[in-house]
């Protein structure tokens, strides 16, 4: 099947072209279909697999075949989690955009709102957005959803989480109730789709590939290892492998800082992104750690979603996340677009258990190895840090202050969440993510 068998117009064919794709991807070929009829959508796919095409594509389609007042109220919304996925979706716009009347702009926290307001003041078409920024300039008068014809939930499964719900509960409120709904992510757990299911009317429900899978051209790897000895061991496996471009993710900011200026100190260049640094430094350390001038990011979950770094060859776990479908998403930053990548993971004792889950969800075994001299401490306990003593489930694009006793009883972190942990941490994460 043919861009063209899907019923795109040519200026959309072009912008395709342009970009050198030839063929669908299975995501965007059941997706981009019943998206065209006006359906409302819930959709997964492995990331990496092209899902932000799936929703732009046909959303460009429907706005060029069908355009409305000259002064351009805002027509389509696109809500995402994080800044950097905010821009990157921006991006997708402008490209597949190219020969279509169509304006669109990006906001996010962070920055100064004045150029934000001022490009919707002239008109725009398509409005990418985080929760915190587009509710801060609507509240101001700055902005009108009333107009808007299309919604669209992208990484869906965070967006509905109890740290954003509030606020997607919000927006929802401003807008027409006739409307179209989508919502595409990477995983979805019951509970997701449950919430998914109350927003959507009458979905069409699109799995290109089994959820919570990972993809197939990503080599897996675990190595047992003594807590105290992982960034040593981080430097040896960068340095030995001559590794070039490493994403490195850690559980917290403040763990991000000390391993970056670790990785400095044994004369790797490295750079930290997390919620608390500046937009100006995160946008710094992506542009060179895409350039090459960075040889390592050390990153929280900010980093696990949206982030598109063409043929990354390595993404490391310094800490295993709590939260098992960040796993996937996580180590989806490498072996994107059928590119080959290794995903490596450094587990402690004390990550036992979310190994153990993680290994669950994805439906199979990850390879372990030991290092000589690095071997894990046999006298550690493999219980998991409770929360209060120094870890925290979730830094950056939303935090989530998460342990295992607030898992149901099956050990799967990705749903049946106790609403009293999830309550007693939603107004934290609603406060970072306004700034995001």
């Amino acid at each position: 099947m043919s861009f063209k068998d899907l019923g795109l117009s040519e200026p959309l064919l072009r912008a395709i072209s342009k970009k050198g794709y030839t063929t669908p991807s299975p995501i965007q070929e059941k997706a981009i279909p019943p998206v065209l009829e006006g359906r409302d959508v819930l959709a997964s796919a492995q990331t990496g697999t092209g899902k932000t095409a799936g929703f732009t594509l046909p959303l460009l389609h429907y706005l060029s075949e069908n355009p409305k007042a000259k002064f351009r109220p805002i027509r389509a919304l696109i809500l995402t989690p994080t800044r950097e996925l905010a821009a990157q979706v921006h991006q997708s716009v402008k490209d597949y955009s190219e020969f279509l009347d169509i304006r669109s702009t990006v906001i996010f926290g962070g920055v100064n709102q004045k150029p934000q307001a001022a490009s919707i003041r002239h008109g725009v078409d398509v409005l990418v957005a985080t929760p915190g920024r587009l509710l801060d300039l609507h509240n101001q008068n700055l902005l009108s959803l009333k107009r808007v014809e299309v919604f669209i939930l992208d990484e869906a499964d965070r967006m509905l989480d109890m740290g954003f719900l509030r606020d997607i509960e919000r927006v929802m409120k401003v807008m027409p109730a006739k409307r179209q709904n989508l919502m595409f992510s990477a995983t979805f757990s019951k509970d997701i789709k449950k919430l998914a299911n109350g927003i959507l009317n009458n979905p069409v429900q699109v799995e290109a590939t089994p959820e919570n899978t990972t993809v197939e051209a990503i080599s897996q790897k675990v190595y047992r290892v003594a807590k105290g000895k992982k960034q040593d061991l981080l430097i040896k496996l960068i340095s030995e492998g001559k590794w070039k471009q490493v994403l490195v993710f850690n559980r917290t900011k403040h763990g991000a800082n000390k391993l970056t200026k670790k990785l400095i100190s044994a004369g790797i260049s490295a750079a930290a992104i997390h919620g608390n640094k500046s937009q100006g430094a995160r946008t710094k350390a992506l542009a060179g750690f895409k350039n090459g001038s960075v040889k390592v990011m050390v990153a929280t979950d900010i980093a696990a979603r949206g982030l598109d770094i063409p043929l990354l060859p390595h993404v490391v776990n310094f800490e295993l996340p709590n939260i098992s479908e960040d796993y996937v998403h996580r180590i989806g930053r490498t072996g994107r677009a059928g590119a080959d990548g290794k995903a490596i993971s450094l587990v402690s004792a004390d990550e036992t258990t979310y190994l153990r889950d993680i290994e669950k969800l994805i439906g199979e075994k990850i390879e372990v190895e030991i290092v000589e001299g690095f071997e894990p401490d046999p006298n550690a306990s493999t219980e998991p840090i409770k929360q209060g003593q120094g870890r925290q489930g979730r830094q950056g694009g939303g935090n989530r202050n998460r342990n295992s006793n607030s898992r149901s009883s099956g050990g799967n972190s990705g749903g049946n969440r106790s609403s009293s942990s999830r309550n007693s941490n939603s107004s934290s994460r609603r406060r970072n993510d306004r700034r995001n």
